[in-house]
């Protein structure tokens, strides 16, 4: 009895830890929760801030993002509906954390804090006086009959109690079936509303996929590319001109900036004196010096005479 006893308080101890691990699977978060809670509990709130749930977190994101595309962008609207469902699952996956909280926890709890721990405290007690009556009774003939007689009466009520208390644990296991009970419906219960809104999710995504198949794909245009004319600088742009011009064909750029083969042919056609430029004729020799005289004379009448 008292080794099932044992194996009870065991199990009841290790379910507690994983259900509440089941339920809030983030160390990191389960830490800054179980700290808040204390805190709310030494400033008297009453109200105590709840577990961020996966859910939540993930329908917050999606309808962010769903936002910032628009209505416009079929994603986006399904980012939104997705969102939105998501949310909805976080406040039914709170309401299983409740129940099974107020169902299934608190009640093994209860029998953690004061029936096991009572009946740890009977085992105890029983195994101290059990020490004190096998020393006495080891000393029999030294002491007192009446000193042994009451050590054995200790030890047969402290067993008695403990035995009881076992007896009565044990045979009331079946109120731990009903909690286990209660953790399986609060769980029922959760999926149902899950699969709910799983399924109107599902089918609302499906006719949007049916609405976007039939609407009519929008072509893609793109804007006339402008061209600029960097030919003539504009000094009062910093030489820039942005005008825009209109668009001329390769060939016909290239053609109008080469000279024709028939303009060729007929530069070569011309002898080379004709290419060289036409200057005055100079006047001849005598005429020149005799003019120079006549230029030195106006300035210097004695050059006339000595002529």
């Amino acid at each position: 009895m008292e080794k099932k006893v044992d194996v009870t308080s065991k199990a009841v101890t290790e379910v507690l830890t994983r259900t509440i691990e089941y339920l809030q699977p983030n160390p990191a978060s389960r830490a800054k929760l179980t700290m808040l809670n204390t805190m709310s509990k030494i400033r008297g709130q009453v109200k105590n801030p709840g577990y961020p749930q996966s859910e939540g977190l993930l329908g917050e994101c999606m309808i962010r993002y769903g936002k910032e595309l628009g209505e416009d962008s079929n994603f986006g609207d399904a980012l939104l509906d997705a969102g939105e469902s998501m949310k909805r699952l976080a406040e039914v996956k709170d309401s299983l954390d409740i129940e099974v909280k107020q169902n299934f926890i608190d009640p093994l709890q209860n029998l953690c804090d004061k029936d096991l721990k009572e009946i740890q405290h009977h085992l105890k007690k029983l195994e101290g006086r059990r020490l004190d009556f096998d020393y006495k009774k080891k000393r029999q003939g030294k002491i007192p009959d009446e000193e042994l007689r009451q050590a054995m009466e200790k030890f047969e009520e402290s067993k008695e109690v403990a035995e009881t208390s076992m007896h009565n644990l044990l045979e009331t296991d079946i109120e731990q079936v009903s909690q286990l009970s209660a953790l399986v419906d609060a769980q029922l219960d959760y999926h149902r509303q899950a699969v709910q809104i799983l399924d109107e999710l599902a089918e609302k995504l499906k006719r949007r996929m049916r609405e976007a198949s039939s609407r009519p794909k929008r072509e893609y245009k793109p804007k006339p590319r402008e061209t600029y004319d960097f030919r003539e600088p504009d000094q009062s742009n910093g030489g820039f001109s942005c005008t825009p011009t209109p668009k001329v064909s390769a060939s016909t750029s290239f053609r109008s900036d080469k000279p024709s083969r028939a303009s060729v042919r007929s530069i070569r056609e011309f002898p080379p004196s004709a290419l060289l430029p036409v200057w005055p004729p100079l006047p001849d020799p005598p005429a020149c010096s005799s003019l120079l005289l006549l230029l030195l004379g106006a300035a210097h009448p004695s050059v006339l005479s000595l002529s």
